[in-house]
């Protein structure tokens, strides 16, 4: 099976990236990555949606124009479209601040354009101001920020990789993501 170019572009650039960003145990993690992308998934017809949050994409992939991720930027611009953007599972609207302030959607994976259960690579949108909640789940991360934002987890404080940087996260580790005074934006690679 073949993917759609804009696909395929996204997925060339994320590699680029990931490759020039990570070091030790991101950079063992990001060869996973690689390894399940070498076989495409099957692909599906995905319903796009957004959610109001998803307005702040537009002024976070400007914001990218000029920096070291600017193909991958435009590469992710070219998709952003065709997602399914959704809420955290958990997020409850009586949280007003995290219910209207994020949104999540899957590029590959389940609900993604590529069903596939070895690997998933999302994205997550951020107003100003807004916290991730604490979380975890089994498989290892990768992020890669197209747009300012901190990071915690449980063996580091809160960190912001910079425009070129990546955090990793080990297997089930508890960790969580902040937006500054502008938008967040970033991608999250999980082999799984």
């Amino acid at each position: 099976m073949s993917r759609s170019p804009a696909l395929q572009h996204f997925l060339d650039e994320s590699m680029a990236a990931l490759r020039a960003s990570t070091t030790g145990e991101a950079a063992a993690a990001a060869g996973r990555v690689a390894e399940r992308l070498a076989q495409a998934g099957t692909p599906q017809g995905v319903t796009a949606t957004r959610l109001p949050v998803c307005d702040w994409i537009a002024p976070a992939l400007q914001a990218a124009q000029d920096g070291p991720r600017q193909a991958l930027a435009q590469a992710f611009g070219a998709l952003e479209g065709q997602l399914n953007w959704q809420r955290r599972r958990t997020a409850r609207p009586e949280d007003a601040a995290f219910w209207n302030g994020h949104g999540n959607a899957m590029i590959l994976g389940p609900g993604g354009l590529e069903q596939r259960e070895d690997l998933w690579i999302g994205v997550t949108v951020m107003a100003p101001g807004t916290v991730y909640q604490d979380h975890d789940h089994p498989p290892e991360e990768v992020y890669l920020s197209l747009a300012p934002g901190e990071w915690w987890n449980a063996r580091m404080d809160w960190t912001d990789p910079g425009a070129q940087g990546a955090i990793y996260n080990p297997p089930g580790i508890r960790h969580a993501m902040r937006a500054g005074a502008t938008p967040f934006l970033a991608l999250w690679y999980l082999p799984a």
